[in-house]
């Protein structure tokens, strides 16, 4: 049975290979947090938060920050909270007939893009 862990807008499933502790530095360094944040907010040494990062990364085969969490979102073992809400409405968007929930409407894209276009044109220009 997996259960989840949540930590500042993300989601990280157990049983999947990472203990309890593990997970949980994995999705503060997910949420963009340091090592002494960390230790600060689990009452722990920033060398503690440390050597349990560096267990992840040995476990998941990767050495750098950015990297572990790339690999730990691509593995499913975390996920932001965001995204299922996000899905969530633009599901509901794509299947309404209610044109005030659509997306987008006829003939916006291309008026969309004239202005990007312009946009850049600009730029390059100044």
């Amino acid at each position: 049975m997996n259960q989840t862990v949540c930590f500042a807008g993300w989601k990280g499933i157990l049983g999947l290979g990472l203990a309890e502790r593990e997970l949980s530095c994995l999705l503060a360094v997910a949420a963009g947090q340091t090592d002494k944040e960390i230790a600060k907010h689990d009452g722990l040494s920033p060398r503690s938060i440390k050597g349990r990062i560096e267990s992840c990364m040995h476990k998941l085969g990767v050495y750098k920050r950015p990297a572990l969490v790339a690999e730990a979102f691509r593995r499913g073992l975390i996920s932001p909270l965001l995204i299922a809400l996000c899905a969530i409405f633009v599901g509901q968007s794509a299947t309404s007939d209610n044109p005030v929930y659509r997306i987008r409407r006829p003939g916006e894209r291309r008026i969309e893009t004239r202005v990007a276009v312009r946009r850049i044109e600009a730029a390059q220009t100044a």
